[in-house]
């Protein structure tokens, strides 16, 4: 079996002994191209490449941004659930590692490789719906409002040599909830064939769940929502301590729900329409796209193959 491994060699968790650890466990079973990305976008790039030289797996290593492009280079060669596009395949080495965490890998990437290489010897796949921002595709989550903008503070943390940490993540959250819940709300949404909803702050939008996680503890904002189903729709309606902190508690607990004009929630959506009154970020899989003030999402089955 042809594969080709790409690695993100910036990602959080991702060393150069771990690489070469992985890269030869891989080969001892399959012909295997090692891609390091040396750039944003180098991952898309490399799976189109694979795809298009008839490779029948291609594997991510790195985190849930590599595994995004990688998913959006293979679709970019040909038509979602078609048997002709190559396997993905999984090896996590990032910070939160969603996707691969949802699929049921376990976070060490050594451990992912082993069930990695079980998979393939038993050719063990299974088909996973993907979820569409404008002609963005996206794996576990996308998002306008407040989780947008703590993803774009922390690629600018980022950017100035801070960590992805946990803690990051939270004091980000902390500081753009103080901002945000004095501004106005700017987000309305339609979901399906209900009538638009206005003076929304957030909308959050699920492709599985957990949504995401913070450390070892999953975030459940839309239990009923997974890679089997339609899309979930979590919104704001207002930033209020008290319901916020509500909210956050139930998803800790994994029972997120919708109380009475704070919030609303959605199960098995196929399609819905965010408009902002002015352009806000937007996040897909953890990165920010920049700003957009029109976003039509949609949900698509049994779009990929990966291998489990």
């Amino acid at each position: 079996m042809r594969a080709v491994l790409v690695v993100n060699p910036q990602a959080t968790s991702t060393t150069a002994a771990g690489r070469d650890v992985i890269a030869h466990a891989l080969a001892s079973e399959l012909k295997l191209d090692v891609v390091e990305t040396q750039h944003w976008g180098h991952a898309g790039e490399a799976a189109r490449a694979a795809a298009h030289d008839g490779a029948d797996l291609v594997i991510a290593h790195g985190g849930d941004g590599t595994v995004n492009e990688v998913v959006n280079g293979l679709l970019e060669t040909g038509e979602p659930g078609s048997p002709s596009l190559p396997t993905l395949g999984v090896v996590p080495g990032g910070s939160a590692n969603v996707f691969a965490r949802a699929l049921g890998y376990s976070k060490d990437p050594v451990e992912a490789t082993h069930r990695l290489l079980r998979a393939v010897t038993e050719r063990s796949t299974r088909w996973v719906g993907l979820g569409k921002a404008c002609d963005r595709w996206f794996t576990f989550n996308a998002g306008v409002g407040w989780d947008a903008e703590v993803v774009a503070e922390v690629e600018r943390q980022r950017e100035l040599g801070h960590n992805a940490s946990p803690a990051l993540y939270a004091r980000t959250a902390l500081r753009c909830y103080f901002r945000m819940a004095r501004d106005e709300p700017k987000v309305s949404v339609q979901i399906g064939r209900e009538e638009r909803i206005d003076r929304l702050h957030s909308v959050f939008v699920s492709n599985t769940d957990p949504w995401t996680y913070l450390g070892s503890t999953p975030v459940r904002m839309s239990p009923e929502t997974s890679f089997d189903t339609d899309l979930g729709v979590f919104a704001l309606c207002n930033m209020r301590a008290y319901p916020v902190l509500r909210h956050i508690a139930e998803m800790l607990l994994g029972r997120a729900k919708p109380h009475g004009k704070s919030s609303i929630q959605r199960a098995d959506v196929p399609h819905l329409r965010v408009a902002c009154t002015e352009p806000l970020p937007l996040q897909v899989d953890g990165d920010c796209l920049g700003e957009r003030s029109d976003i039509e999402f949609s949900s698509i089955p049994n779009a990929l193959r990966v291998a489990v």
